[in-house]
């Protein structure tokens, strides 16, 4: 809660505004009437017909006008609320079932600041935005909506952040009155992705229920929340003692079981041939730290499936892109998966599988994300990242001279195929290297001359480029990448990818974003939103000028079919007429340039973007390039 200083300076200044907002209207109509009806005297008297000025039309108008002052609101407690909680920004396209809060946050009372007020276009970007920006910096943002048609809209990318374990704090504001803006149950379009969901009818409960929502969301499995607040409580003056804001207590994240750790631990140091898969397990540095300790400690294989950034991508154990990487785990004695999916895993390998992660303790049914059941021999249910300090020293504990011995050897040959995978890399991206369309090797390469001097950060979805800088850049901090968009959601990119770049802009990061063209397309207003909150970040365009994932899947139809694709395949191409990227980023106050087509362009033309943004702006360069 706000300390007494605060809160008197700020029902100091509620009174000043609602009273100068009163004064206004009064005032506003001392002076209009009278002019008003002296006009039309004066019209009368030269014989004219009186002119009566039509009332400004209302697609919604409100049942009553009430322009009362009131020095306290329960908009304003709401705030008080919401700035208990560590939320930096609320992102939201304005509705009206929200304006009080929105008031209360952004005038003289809440300041805009703790949390900051961020504009976006569309509620989609909200929630992506607070995706990313989770996925970076470890924490929430709030965004805010409309309870029905806010939250349609808002539903993709809600599904998103709910299948890559991503907790969004959402606010939704509805009213009792019935309309086509209203609802008796809004969670109903999101209730089967969501972590928790109240509906506060009072401020008591309010303030109970928005603390508790934070809480939850903050616990793996991390998810996102619904808190739905009530348009005329937040307008409505508080009558009586000020209910009390619980303070905010996260618990500890669950760690896995000691004695199936003590387990694991037994298995894996005499295993002969360990393999570790990860997928959404590193939240920190610290996690990801701990995970190459462990690694180094066995010298196991690591495959990492890159749900977040878990692991050194330069880093001798990582198997990911080594030729081969399917036998590791056919040949492998123990596996263990850390926040994965081990399904089918028991199946491909001869060993022991072991699991460890928090999607045991969620419990959805109608949403398939998890995919098929993984049956493993020991499964822990618990928070990997939290479970890996205990279960490193249970290594520590079981592991003999003989094995670190071994373990040496087994590192080395890992070490060995690791290089190989590189230099082979290496190699493959200079295939078509001076090709128009542009090769997405080179793209690659040529964005990673023009930022490897900065602390940067990657937050783009690698596999429609082939996952260049995954396989070839030195990777190796947990903010370098993100991971993937969880449910797969189109439009998902551009906006996680300025979310991730808001989280970045406070420690002085260059954020570089890879930006496909049909992704973009679901949210362009995105380009508007960094550039009025200045918020700097390199797009550049994957523009390959067709939706080339879905051109895949309607090929392979075509070809069991023996047929040929008309055209190239109607409804698969962007093209009569190319979109202009650029131009379309410039006239949403970005600095573009483009589409550039011949490679020998790309070059200078990233290194003034980079310019750019390192004087805090966003940037776009459009690039045609090849499909993948």
């Amino acid at each position: 809660m706000a300390d007494s200083g605060d809160a008197t300076r700020g029902r100091g200044v509620s009174v000043r505004r609602r009273d100068f907002l009163k004064a206004s209207v009064a005032g506003a109509a001392a002076i209009a009437i009278p002019g008003a009806e002296a006009s039309a005297a004066q019209a009368a008297q030269n014989g004219q017909p009186v002119a009566r000025p039509a009332p400004a039309p209302e697609a919604d108008p409100p049942a009553s006008v009430d322009f009362q002052s009131y020095e306290r609101t329960g908009a304003d407690f709401m705030a008080d609320v919401l700035k208990t909680l560590p939320i930096d920004y609320v992102c939201s396209n304005p509705a009206d079932k929200t304006a009080g809060l929105h008031e209360s946050l952004t005038g003289p009372y809440g300041g805009n600041k703790n949390p900051e007020w961020i504009t976006c276009t569309h509620e989609e970007i909200s929630v992506a935005m607070g995706h990313g920006y989770y996925k970076i910096e470890g924490r929430m943002l709030a965004m805010a909506g409309h309870s029905t048609v806010g939250l349609m809209h808002a539903s993709m990318a809600v599904y998103n952040a709910y299948c890559d374990r991503a907790p969004v704090y959402l606010i939704f504001g509805n009213s009792q009155i019935p309309t086509n803006h209203a609802a008796i149950d809004t969670s109903s379009p999101i209730r089967d992705y969501i972590r928790w969901y109240t509906n506060p009818l009072s401020l008591s409960a309010f303030a109970e229920n928005a603390v508790r929502a934070y809480a939850l969301a903050a616990t793996p499995p991390t998810l996102p929340v619904l808190v739905t607040i009530d348009a005329e409580m937040q307008e409505s003056a508080i009558k009586g003692r000020e209910p009390k804001i619980p303070r905010l207590t996260i618990p500890e994240p669950p760690e896995g079981d000691y004695g199936s750790v003590n387990e694991t631990a037994r298995l894996l140091t005499q295993a002969q041939n360990p393999v570790i898969l990860c997928d959404r397990y590193a939240r920190t540095q610290a996690g990801m730290d701990r995970l190459v300790e462990l690694a180094e400690l066995l010298q196991a294989a690591i495959i990492d499936r890159g749900g977040r950034m878990n692991f050194p991508t330069r880093h001798g154990l990582n198997q990911t892109y080594a030729a081969g990487r399917e036998r590791l785990i056919r040949d492998a004695d123990v596996v263990l998966g850390l926040e994965c999916n081990m399904a089918g895993i028991a199946d491909q390998t001869k060993g022991k599988t072991i699991s460890i992660g928090a999607d045991g303790l969620l419990g959805r049914s109608n949403y398939l994300e998890t995919g098929h059941y993984g049956a493993v021999d020991v499964a822990m249910t618990g928070d990997a990242e939290a479970t890996m300090p205990q279960l490193i020293e249970a290594v520590k504990r079981e592991i003999g001279s003989n094995q670190r011995v071994a373990a040496q050897t087994r590192g080395a040959k890992l070490g060995e195929l690791s290089r190989k995978a590189f230099e082979q890399a290496r190699v493959d991206m200079t295939y078509a290297w001076d090709a128009s369309p542009i090769a997405t090797g080179r793209l690659c390469a040529e964005i990673w001359e023009a930022v490897k001097k900065e602390d940067w950060s990657l937050p783009s979805f690698g596999l429609h480029y082939g996952y260049w800088p995954q396989r070839t850049w030195p990777m190796d901090r947990h903010y370098h990448a993100n991971g993937g968009m969880g449910g797969n959601g189109e439009g998902y990119n551009a906006p996680s990818a300025l979310g991730a770049a808001l989280a970045n802009k406070k420690h002085g990061r260059f954020t570089v974003n890879i930006q496909c063209d049909g992704d973009l397309l679901y949210c362009p207003g995105v380009l508007w939103t960094a550039a009025h909150h200045q918020i700097p970040i390199l797009n550049v365009m994957h523009n390959n000028r067709a939706y080339h994932q879905e051109m895949m899947y309607v090929e392979r139809v075509a070809n069991r079919h023996n047929h040929v694709l008309a055209d190239g395949g109607i409804g698969l191409k962007l093209d009569n007429p190319f979109i202009d990227f650029a131009k379309m980023a410039q006239s949403m106050g970005v600095y573009a340039e483009g589409p550039i087509e011949d490679a020998k362009d790309l070059g200078p033309a990233l290194r003034r973007a980079v310019e750019v943004v390192k004087k805090g702006q966003p940037a776009l360069v459009d690039v045609i390039t090849q499909p993948r």
